[in-house]
């Protein structure tokens, strides 16, 4: 819990006793790599902060290619605002990549501590924001960049990401094949 607490603590300037009353709510879990947190048709109401390891959150189309639309690493969050906001079930997988230890946040998790901490609700209201700024990015950087620009923003945005994740995965979080990417990274390397 003590990284969920400096993370609010960090955005919120909350007291230590404040942020210890905020997360005393809360549990731990923690994930084997490979274990599916989410599946298509749940409605679970969870949102994850990952204290340690690595979640991707991705789909399957019908001819069985995954697309990947997100990685969390340590002190993001991620959740699937169908299933969480809406009650709606959802379209996506969350699984874990490595061995991973979430904060699981429930819905009304920043209801019931705005007593506490009145600021909360604009901590939700911001992270909603930089979310949607992000898929703004993302969707804007699908249509209309290059494989190279979108593997240099990539890199950018998870620097220590392309250690952690066989490249596979990143060509489908990319939107490119495999092979491309292969050749994107050898024409970078030959141009340092």
């Amino acid at each position: 819990m003590e990284a969920f607490a400096i993370y609010l603590k960090n955005r919120l300037a909350l007291t230590d006793e404040q942020a210890t009353q905020a997360t005393s709510c809360l549990q731990t879990k923690r994930f084997k790599k490979g274990s599916i947190l989410l599946s298509p048709g749940d409605t679970k109401s969870d949102s994850y902060f990952i204290n340690k390891g690595l979640l991707r959150y991705y789909s399957i189309d019908e001819k069985g290619k995954e697309h990947i639309i997100q990685f969390a690493i340590e002190d993001w969050m991620l959740t699937d605002r169908d299933s969480f906001i809406f009650n709606e079930q959802s379209n996506f997988y969350i699984e874990a990549i490595e061995d991973t230890e979430v904060v699981i946040v429930k819905k009304d998790f920043f209801a019931s501590i705005k007593n506490i901490v009145p600021e909360i609700l604009e901590l939700n209201i911001l992270m909603l924001h930089n979310s949607i700024r992000f898929m703004q990015k993302r969707i804007d950087m699908l249509l209309s960049a290059t494989a190279e620009t979108r593997y240099l923003q990539f890199l950018k945005l998870y620097p220590n990401l392309s250690s952690r994740v066989p490249q596979w995965m990143i060509a489908s979080y990319l939107g490119i094949t495999p092979e491309s990417l292969s050749r994107v990274r050898k024409d970078l390397v030959k141009r340092k």
